[in-house]
């Protein structure tokens, strides 16, 4: 064995000698241009989102337009969307929610949001629901499921739809981590009742922090207009183009400012090159990749779709998986697992201690206690074997946009030769 093919854990050379570069999606291509908007918001002094032509309407229209939908709000959080989102369908005391058990602790507390109960559910290698659990898990009181889009790889949307009517539910797609990703041809989130994306830093196009509802339907619109401002009604009295269908109703502030929309807007007008190049680094990882001896890749229904912010792999056992993030590491190349040191990952369930715990924010209990509510959900840190097992097994390669094409393939290259030796 030569030294290039020894592993550096074991005195080899590495295969990436200099680090790869760090970033995110959108803060990373943050210029003038954003900096400009947001001056010329501050100058202007309109601040307010309800005066003519504001940031934020102009930002729904644009958003509107990319995703192909009849309606858009922008609200302050991805949170504060798929709260919308869920009332806007309809959720609340009484009902059942599904969502999975790999996703940011926000999908499940959105739900009690509402006043209902989030019903936590499998993963599959897709890394998204399993839709034969989902359908298992549904009961009386199911009132609709959330299939998240993690990671920038659409979830089973075909499957999960089809499970989703044959029992009446509601689907609100949480497209918060795959804002821009695409599924067969449109773009995710336009398959379920409404939908929702984040904002926020970490995300492919990003304001800081802030959400955005999209849905065809007219009455989930109103509603999650209603659920974002209970002064909506004042604020759009005089104005002519606006005919409420539904009758208002009171509830949360998740109205958003116009310095937020305007640096949104300069960043959805970037969404194609970030996910143009993002693809490319991806495409480049996969391509550069020898034929698997101790693993398979996540399953993806459709390659083309996903916005290429992550690549994951799922090795054959726990441990030979922890043998190949800590020989990884020392090729230059960090992993993102179940089992990394340092800050609880919060997309993993059994570290949803508030939630697993029933944490009410009032003695009577609510939600899990609400006296709409006559289901019984149990929960507990190993409730979902598959789950932790297949997220046990699971390397995340994640790409930015600081990267080039030679990174990617790099990070490739020492996966090619962990796996020549580990998986021998």
């Amino acid at each position: 064995m030569t030294d290039q093919e020894k592993l550096a854990i074991d005195g080899g050379s590495p295969v990436v000698t200099e680090a790869i570069p760090s970033g995110v999606s959108g803060p990373s291509v943050v210029g003038e241009e954003e900096i400009e908007a947001v001056t010329e918001v501050l100058r202007s002094q309109q601040l307010f989102r309800y005066h003519e032509g504001s940031q934020s309407s102009l930002l729904e229209k644009e958003a509107a337009e990319f995703l192909g939908v009849e309606y858009t709000l922008l609200v302050n959080s991805g949170t504060s969307a798929l709260i919308c989102a869920l009332t806007g369908v309809g959720v609340g005391p009484g009902d059942e929610v599904i969502v999975p058990g790999y996703t940011y602790i926000a999908t499940a507390a959105a739900v009690i949001a509402t006043g209902a109960v989030p019903v936590i559910a499998e993963v599959d290698e897709s890394l998204g629901l399993d839709p034969a659990d989902v359908e298992a898990r549904i009961t009386r009181y199911t009132k609709a499921v959330v299939p998240v889009h993690m990671r920038g790889v659409p979830a089973r949307l075909d499957e999960i739809m089809a499970v989703a009517r044959k029992h009446n539910l509601k689907v609100v797609e949480d497209c918060c981590q795959c804002v821009g990703g695409e599924y067969k041809g449109k773009r995710v989130g336009v398959y379920g009742d409404a939908a929702a994306w984040s904002l926020n830093y970490y995300k492919t196009i990003t304001s800081g922090e802030g959400g955005l509802v999209y849905t065809n339907d007219r009455d989930v619109f109103e509603r999650a207009c209603f659920a974002a401002d209970p002064g909506l009604p004042m604020w759009t009295n005089d104005d002519p183009m606006v005919d409420w269908q539904n009758e208002p109703f009171p509830r949360q502030t998740y109205r958003p400012s116009e310095v937020l929309a305007a640096m949104c807007r300069v960043q959805l007008g970037k969404i194609e090159d970030i996910l143009s190049h993002q693809r490319a680094l991806k495409k480049a990882f996969l391509g550069e990749l020898d034929e698997a001896k101790a693993y398979r890749f996540q399953h993806v229904d459709d390659l083309d779709g996903d916005t290429g912010v992550s690549a994951s792999v799922i090795v054959h056992e726990k441990e030979l998986a922890i043998g190949y993030e800590h020989a990884l590491k020392a090729e230059g190349v960090t992993v993102g697992t179940i089992y990394n040191d340092g800050f609880p990952d919060r997309h993993i369930y059994s570290y949803w201690d508030s939630i697993l715990e029933k944490r009410s924010p009032h003695p009577s209990g609510y939600p899990w206690k609400d006296p709409n509510y006559h289901g019984n959900v149990e929960y507990s840190k190993d409730m979902l074997p598959q789950t932790l097992d297949i997220l046990g097994r699971s390397l995340r390669f994640d790409f930015n946009m600081n990267m080039t094409v030679e990174h990617a393939r790099l990070m490739a290259r020492a996966l090619n030769k962990v796996d020549a030796v580990l998986g021998g």
